[in-house]
């Protein structure tokens, strides 16, 4: 099921991982499936590093994004990264479709969870972990 987040819509969204609004982001779409939630996606050059590879910085962003957003809709409020890691065990190569899987575990103030990129054929090129602060109120 595509997910819905609290402030689509809004005329003041403009995230970079997220809004599709934002005409430099990445314009992530998710999917809610049972405890996880995906993001598919296709990059083009201009998020390259080195020729034909996507920048390290860019699938950190979307860990992230698919990580925090996931807790957010679990909680309702939004969670800000505290600390995260990220592990590259392959390349993101410009043009090709990938996928982020997240997961989150429990938690009360301090919330962490795990992602992973994998391309077309499932295996994983990049892996996340990250612990998040949950905001009191939303924005």
């Amino acid at each position: 099921m595509t997910a819905v987040l609290p402030w689509s819509g809004r005329a003041d969204h403009h995230c970079f991982g997220c809004s599709p609004a934002n005409p430099g982001g990445l314009r992530l779409e998710f999917t809610e499936d049972g405890d996880t939630l995906t993001a598919e996606f296709t990059l083009g050059r201009h998020f390259e590093s080195y020729p034909g590879v996507v920048h390290g910085g860019i699938t950190a962003v979307i860990c992230d994004e698919t990580m925090g957003n996931l807790i957010v809709l679990r909680r309702g409020v939004p969670a800000l990264t505290t600390s995260m890691r990220t592990r590259y065990v392959g390349v993101v190569s410009v043009g090709r479709t990938y996928r982020c899987v997240a997961r989150a575990t429990s938690g009360d103030a301090l919330v962490p969870a795990s992602a992973e990129i994998l391309d077309s054929h499932g295996q994983v090129v990049v892996t996340a972990t990250a612990t998040y602060q949950m905001q009191r109120s939303s924005p």
